[in-house]
C-alpha cells in the first residue's frame, strides 16, 4: 500500500514543482518564461516546454506565444497548497535542529510524500516553538 502511495505522489510532484516555481517567478519578477523555469530546474528549455504545454491542456497555466505564463486558478491553488506544505515541512526541519541548507533541500522531496495527518501534527510542532 504505501508503494501506491509514493507512486500517485511521484506523479504530481513534478506538476507541483512547475506550479510552485512559476508562482515564485510571478511574484519576484512580474513574470515567467521558459528560458527563466528551465534555468532554475537545470533543465532544457525543450523539456521545460513540454512541461509547460502539459500544464496547459491539463487547464493549470495559461500562455501565449512571446508572452510570460500565467498561473490558471486551479494552477493557483495547486502552487498556494505546494508552498504551503513546503513551508511547513521546511519550518519543521529547521526546528529539529537541521541547518537551513540541509532542511531546505530535504522539505523539496519531503513535502511531496508527507501525509495530510503527519503534516498536521508537523504545524503543531512548529506553532508551539
Amino acid at each position: 500500500m504505501s508503494f501506491k502511495k509514493v507512486r500517485n505522489a511521484h506523479k504530481t510532484e513534478n506538476t507541483e514543482d512547475y506550479l510552485e516555481l512559476i508562482a515564485e517567478l510571478l511574484n519576484k519578477k512580474g513574470e515567467a518564461r521558459i528560458v527563466e523555469i528551465a534555468s532554475e530546474l537545470g533543465i532544457a528549455q525543450a523539456t521545460a516546454n513540454k512541461t509547460i504545454q502539459r500544464l496547459q491542456n491539463q487547464g493549470y497555466i495559461k500562455r501565449e506565444p512571446y508572452r510570460s505564463i500565467f498561473l490558471t486558478v486551479k494552477g493557483q491553488m495547486i502552487a498556494s497548497k505546494s508552498k504551503k506544505r513546503h513551508n511547513t515541512v521546511l519550518k519543521f526541519l529547521i526546528n529539529l535542529g537541521l541547518d537551513e541548507k540541509t532542511a531546505s533541500a530535504d522539505a523539496e522531496g519531503i513535502e511531496h510524500h508527507v501525509s495530510e495527518k503527519t503534516l498536521k501534527k508537523m504545524e503543531k510542532f512548529n506553532s508551539s516553538r
